[in-house]
């Protein structure tokens, strides 16, 4: 059993930084015997039973935040159905996105059964890089850009979804993603892993009544294939 790193401890809550491949907790559509999921590895780990407090892709890592007790769940619980705990990921995209700054305003759908429901993306372009490598015929270079993400809304898959609609695909997502870089990424770089990260969270402790403020550093083939593109993370990790 793998161990997971905690970020952020007390009385009453737990956040780690989760891993690329873990899923949160088992689920009935999920039939991969192989399977690791945070509910099960932290209760062994830590001894206690822990409740999620939300949700994060299987593919994506970084920040998962969890509850010690059903009390401080329930305290707890409602902020993320509003706007006070604030989430911001880090993501590495194809091509150049036109703007530093920016909003995907998309309505997105659970899935075809469901009517859209609206959906908002907050972007901030943190750097771009152009190398001199084909991943299509059409260019003798790829560009890609380095973007802090912050979800107004909490929508299934919806930074990738919102992305994919931009046709600034997600690096390595194989459900929402452009096949093309990813076979690309994974014959260049040796990197076949998806590259979107929670990286800070920001919260109101509901019991200790004081702001919490936590970051979870990016994985390795992130970093790995940050600097590949010119960027050594450290540089925007503020």
């Amino acid at each position: 059993m793998i161990h997971l790193p905690v970020l952020f401890e007390d009385e009453n809550y737990l956040a780690i930084n989760k891993p690329v491949g873990v899923m949160v907790h088992k689920t009935p559509l999920e039939r991969d015997p192989e399977a690791l999921f945070a509910v099960q590895i932290l209760s062994e780990q830590l001894g206690i039973k822990v409740y999620p407090l939300h949700r994060i892709d299987r593919p994506t890592s970084g920040i998962l935040l969890f509850a010690k007790n059903s009390k401080a769940a329930s305290l707890l619980q409602p902020q993320f159905a509003g706007t006070s705990i604030k989430k911001y990921y880090l993501s590495i995209v194809r091509g150049h996105m036109p703007d530093e700054h920016g909003f995907i305003d998309q309505p997105l759908a659970k899935d075809l059964v469901y009517e859209k429901q609206p959906a908002l993306s907050e972007y901030w372009t943190l750097a771009k890089s152009e190398i001199p490598y084909a991943s299509s015929s059409r260019y003798t270079t790829s560009r890609y850009s380095l973007v802090k993400v912050y979800p107004h809304t909490g929508r299934m898959h919806q930074i990738r979804r919102h992305f994919a609609h931009i046709r600034h695909y997600i690096i390595g997502d194989k459900t929402h993603g452009d096949n093309k870089q990813n076979k690309f990424f994974n014959r260049q770089f040796s990197m076949n892993l998806m590259l979107l990260h929670a990286w800070k969270m920001e919260f109101n402790h509901p019991i200790r009544h004081v702001p919490i403020n936590m970051k979870a550093k990016p994985p390795e083939h992130f970093k790995e294939t940050a600097l590949h593109l010119g960027w050594p993370i450290e540089t925007f990790d503020h």
